[in-house]
């Protein structure tokens, strides 16, 4: 009977000091969509990921809607970037939950200034609103290795038992990383020192990473004037650019006036896709397909 009692006892102590097992996965929300491959990757099942800004929208313009805004009382992490919309919604987001962390992802990259059309190469100073700054690191896999960092930080802190897994998955996240930054390389050599047209300037960290130069026809979302698009039209016969490439949350119709007048095509290319490294391996074959013979 005492024996009986004791184990009781003990079990009771035990019940008492043991860690509640997380019943649901950690939630968390993250501004678009390129992060939330970066965040399940490292976070496995142990987290879900809401994404602010959905298929087809701009970061540069979106506005939370209510019910996210509901769904974001429930998150424990918010994952920034530094995307314009943030600027207006950060506070209001913090304000909404504040519980939650917000997690600068770009934080410890160096970042570039967003270039103006055509003057990449030497000027290349047209700011964004939000710190002047060029927010598309994610289009960058060495930058992306930062952000995995910032996102393995966060979340081992939040979710102290899940540590180990995080870890594990952040290394083989890691490599896999790596790997594709090797096949990047390797695929997008024959092209270094060479220049592509796009109509917004999304891909300036990936240009750099490669040994390319971006062009960009739009300013700050404005549209060439009448001089500003001949002097394209001559730049795109200059260069031999076969394709001037535009994103699915702009209007294509700059890109395809000045495309008709050149001799060019217009293909899509997003850098605002989920299927992170898959999309950076079609933008390196675009690349490869765009050059004028």
């Amino acid at each position: 009977m005492k024996r009986n009692l004791f184990v009781l006892i003990v079990m009771a102590v035990l019940t008492a000091f043991a860690v509640p097992a997380r019943s649901e996965p950690l939630a968390v929300f993250v501004s678009v969509l390129p992060q939330k491959f970066f965040v399940e990757a490292i976070g496995g099942e142990r987290v879900a990921v809401s994404v602010m800004v959905p298929p087809g929208a701009s970061p540069a313009t979106y506005e939370p809607r209510p019910q996210q805004m509901g769904e974001l009382a429930r998150a424990r992490l918010y994952f920034a970037v530094g995307v314009p919309f943030e600027e207006a919604w950060l506070d209001r987001l913090g304000a909404a939950n504040r519980s939650m962390a917000i997690i600068a992802t770009e934080e410890g990259i160096e970042r570039r200034a967003m270039a103006s059309h055509r003057h990449d190469h030497d000027q290349g100073h047209e700011m964004t609103k939000r710190s002047g700054l060029d927010p598309h690191v994610w289009l960058s896999p060495r930058a992306v290795l930062t952000q995995g960092r910032n996102i393995l930080r966060a979340l081992v802190s939040a979710d102290p038992e899940g540590a180990a897994t995080y870890r594990e998955n952040y290394r083989r996240f890691a490599r896999d990383v790596v790997a594709l930054d090797l096949e990047l390389m390797e695929r997008l050599r024959p092209l270094e020192g060479s220049s592509f047209m796009v109509f917004h300037p999304s891909w300036g960290y990936f240009a750099d990473d490669y040994g390319l130069i971006q062009r960009a026809v739009e300013v700050e979302g404005k549209e060439p004037k009448a001089g500003e698009l001949a002097a394209l039209i001559d730049e795109v016969r200059r260069e031999k650019i076969a394709v001037i490439f535009v994103q699915p949350q702009f209007s294509r119709k700059a890109a395809e006036t000045l495309a008709r007048a050149a001799g060019a095509g217009v293909e899509t290319l997003d850098p605002l896709a989920e299927d992170w490294d898959e999309n950076l391996r079609r933008v390196a074959e675009a690349l490869l397909s765009s050059r004028r013979p």
